[in-house]
């Protein structure tokens, strides 16, 4: 039996450790400034200044990034994924460069893949094929976790353009969390120091590499790590959407660990993981924008009303409790069915205002605004109605060298 309740306390003490260390408020200092920008961005879409703190975000991802490093730690150790042989010193410079084709590339499933790739057919680096692969896989299985319960949370409204070149209200999803992460780190011929857990006969579960070097210790080493995760919803609300990219990363997580484990057994096996590892990832990112771009778009114009495509947080409407996906259909028993409609009801009512609405599962309901300043926005965003073309997010996350080739392919397919 694996010793759970050996290494837990372990593992709490080196994450402790982590958070006493400055470079991880550096971390939470650099994401706070991205949810600063979003909320800039926000601002910018609703026309009208936030009243929540950018710092309630903050803590929120602090948290769950330290349950996403106890739950990495748990996992790494169960393996036995050591930093080790996994090739760090190149890993990052290389996600660095290959960042500036596309942004996305950033994520270590790329860098990783190809490092283990060169390093089984050309030799160079020398890096522990099995052991970087799962690296990959357990951080994606604890994005997959973090996605889950908290991937939808802070959605930004956007529009978008469908499969019929309509434009169409959405939401950009976009996340950051700073992990706390204790690592296995291998010494090699030294004595085992005492009061040293014993492990299981089986374990660890990926070989660590090291061959006729005597003794081997293995000691846990924090580490800082963050997490990003971006994507769009159009055709599903932003916890939907969050939740179906979970499942399918959590699942390309499984078959990349699998294939990690068994890859030290051929060649072929290792060749097969090292080539899964960015091809299955970019799998996962055409799969999460085809179900969006194909599928039906639920923010649009809807007959009877006005589509809400989103409100903004702490506003007389929000207090009201309207939301997301809500039909208003009337403004103190006055039908509104254009934009005009409701211009013209609050600029000549005054508060308090009535807003009968109809919510997503079609129950309709009525909401009296809390006492307002006329000269204050109500704080609702309504769905786009075709003519918002300056406002539109193209859907590109392609670098410097990748806007560069792009335009030279263009250039030389004009010159032929």
């Amino acid at each position: 039996m694996f010793p759970f309740g050996d290494i837990f306390p372990l593992i709490i003490v080196n994450m402790g450790s982590v958070l006493r260390e400055p470079v991880f408020w550096v971390v939470v200092l650099l994401i706070g400034l991205q949810y600063r920008r979003m909320n800039g961005t926000r601002e910018s879409i609703y026309r009208a200044p936030l009243k929540v703190s950018i710092w309630t975000d903050v803590s929120t991802v602090i948290l769950m990034g330290l349950l996403g490093g106890l739950l990495g730690s748990l996992l790494m150790v169960f393996i036995g994924v050591t930093l080790t042989g996994t090739g760090l010193i190149y890993i990052w410079p290389l996600a660095l460069l290959l960042m500036l084709i596309d942004a996305r590339f950033i994520c270590f499933a790329y860098a990783g893949g190809l490092l283990a790739l060169s390093g089984l057919l050309f030799g160079f680096p020398q890096v522990n094929v099995s052991q970087v692969l799962a690296l990959v896989a357990v951080l994606h299985m604890v994005e997959s976790m973090l996605i889950f319960f908290s991937g939808h949370l802070g959605a930004v409204p956007a529009f978008f353009r469908d499969r019929a070149g309509r434009v169409v209200g959405g939401f950009t999803l976009q996340k950051f969390w700073p992990i706390p992460i204790t690592a296995l780190a291998i010494m090699a011929g030294v004595n085992i120091p005492p009061g040293s857990v014993d492990m299981p006969d089986w374990w660890p579960l990926i070989s660590p590499g090291v061959e006729n070097a005597g003794n081997i210790a293995y000691t846990l080493m924090p580490v800082v790590a963050a997490l990003g995760y971006g994507d769009m919803a159009i055709a599903r609300s932003p916890r939907q959407k969050g939740r179906i990219s979970a499942g399918y990363l959590a699942l390309y997580s499984l078959l990349l660990l699998i294939l990690a484990v068994l890859a030290d057994r051929s060649l072929l096996l290792g060749v097969l993981a090292a080539l899964f590892s960015p091809l299955g990832h970019e799998t996962v990112i055409h799969i999460g924008r085809r179900l969006e771009i194909q599928g039906d778009p639920i923010h649009v114009p809807r007959t009877g009303g006005l589509a809400v495509l989103d409100v903004v947080p702490e506003s007389p409407a929000w207090q009201a409790g309207l939301r997301s996906g809500d039909l208003l259909v009337q403004v103190n028993g006055v039908p509104v069915r254009s934009r005009a409609d409701l211009a013209a009801m609050l600029s000549d009512v005054d508060p308090p205002l009535q807003l009968d609405c109809v919510n997503r599962q079609g129950r309709r309901f009525r909401r009296e605004l809390p006492p307002h300043n006329n000269n204050d926005p109500l704080g609702i965003l309504l769905v786009p109605e075709g003519n918002e073309q300056e406002a539109v997010i193209e859907l590109s996350s392609a670098g410097p060298l990748g806007r560069y080739f792009t335009t030279l392919w263009r250039w030389l397919g004009k010159k032929r």
